[in-house]
């Protein structure tokens, strides 16, 4: 156990307070049992070492990642015990997808020390509500997203912007893009933003940036997924080919026998996949109407999760694609993204948008009520031509 705690205890001394995620300030640590999840590389562990560093816990907490070679011969219970009679309060648990039942030992751990309060972070791919033990019901859940354009602003030390609702962007976005553009150059920013600025990890090197990201990839496919789901080797290359397929595409209909007949499985297997890197954050799958009927159903259309992916995996820096998958990523954290029979994009069935370059045309939605063009290389808008770059100051 002193290993575990000599390695948190350098952790912790190299931990920098001068920029937190967006998650930080919404998460209410009183709570006794919180559990946040997101995609690997978004910061989740730094997350949790600045709380502990601004709160000052000192011994009375541990951080310990669930995947440390200790809990091959140690179980979680074991260490929870040990720390509480030595006088601990708060335990910090990382990666805990890495670990087996780490959901009944953590109830059984909630349940047994009603003064111990527990911070558990996991994979997106967790769902919570489906695991055997009811930690739903216990637990008050947190989703960590990576960067969005206003944070990377924030992140560069460009300009510190709060977040704006999408009504305000709507009704406000000559203001408040008028205002912004008179201190910065907003495009420059954005178009780095698009190329790396997703993951906060950027900052430790632009050079191996992509190696790092790919890196991540292959983790999330040969280690997360399987630890969660179960999964044959043949079956993460399959997944694999799909991922790398679809990042070389525009985004498009996906035709389920033609990409069934490129990894050879069969539909449902293909569904199931496609299913799993969206959960994963790898994949973007969007549905018209409302919203998927089931876990099954085809997708109306596909994309890589951010550009960065685009960037890493394929170098698919069509600027079409860039464009749409900017906007599904940094809508879809807060409103219902569907596909609608006109347009790019509807918002909470309520929105309507196209997404383009300058030459786009108002004409194919002009006639429809609430509909915008989102437009890329614009600065500054004008009624419902809306540049698109201040779509990402939503969180």
């Amino acid at each position: 156990m002193q290993r575990l705690i000599d390695n948190f205890t350098r952790l912790l001394a190299y931990t920098n307070l001068s920029k937190k995620r967006y998650l930080f300030q919404q998460i209410n640590w009183k709570h006794r049992l919180i559990g946040i999840t997101g995609p690997r590389g978004t910061g989740k562990t730094t997350l949790l070492l600045q709380h502990i560093k601004e709160e000052k816990l000192g011994s009375a907490a541990l951080y310990v990642s669930l995947d440390n070679i200790y809990f091959s011969q140690n179980t979680l219970v074991d260490l929870a015990h040990q720390f509480y009679i030595d006088g601990g309060t708060h335990l910090f648990l990382d990666e805990v997808h890495r670990y087996p039942n780490w959901a009944i030992e953590i109830k059984n751990l909630y349940d047994s020390y009603p003064d111990l309060y527990i911070v558990f972070t996991g994979s997106s791919i967790l769902e919570i509500y489906k695991v055997q033990a009811d930690l739903s019901r216990r637990s008050v859940m947190y989703a960590l997203r990576g960067l969005s354009f206003r944070e990377f602003l924030y992140f560069e030390d460009i300009i510190t912007l709060p977040p704006f609702p999408l009504e305000e962007i709507l009704d406000k976005h000559t203001e408040l893009a008028s205002e912004i553009v008179t201190k910065v150059k907003i495009l420059p920013a954005f178009h780095n933003y698009l190329q790396y600025g997703y993951y906060p990890f950027y900052k430790e090197g632009k050079d191996i940036y992509y190696d790092r990201l790919s890196g991540i990839v292959n983790t999330i496919l040969e280690n997360d997924l399987p630890s969660i789901v179960n999964l044959q080797y043949a079956t993460i290359l399959k997944m694999k080919r799909l991922l790398t397929h679809v990042a070389t595409l525009v985004p498009y209909t996906p035709n389920i026998n033609d990409l069934s007949g490129l990894i050879e499985t069969d539909r449902k297997s293909l569904l199931s996949y496609l299913q799993y890197l969206d959960r994963a954050e790898l994949l973007l799958q969007l549905y018209s109407g409302k919203r998927k009927l089931s876990e099954l159903t085809k997708p109306s259309k596909l994309y890589m999760e951010n550009t960065n992916l685009l960037f890493a995996l394929s170098h698919n820096t069509q600027s079409g694609t860039l464009r749409e998958t900017f906007f599904a990523n940094q809508m879809v954290y807060r409103h219902e993204l569907t596909i609608p029979s006109e347009g790019d994009f509807m918002a909470d069935n309520t929105c309507l948008f196209e997404v383009g370059g300058k030459g786009k045309s108002f004409k194919q939605i002009r006639n429809i009520p609430n509909s915008y063009i989102a437009y890329d290389d614009m600065e500054i808008g004008l009624g419902n031509k809306i540049p698109l770059w201040i779509f990402g100051l939503q969180y």
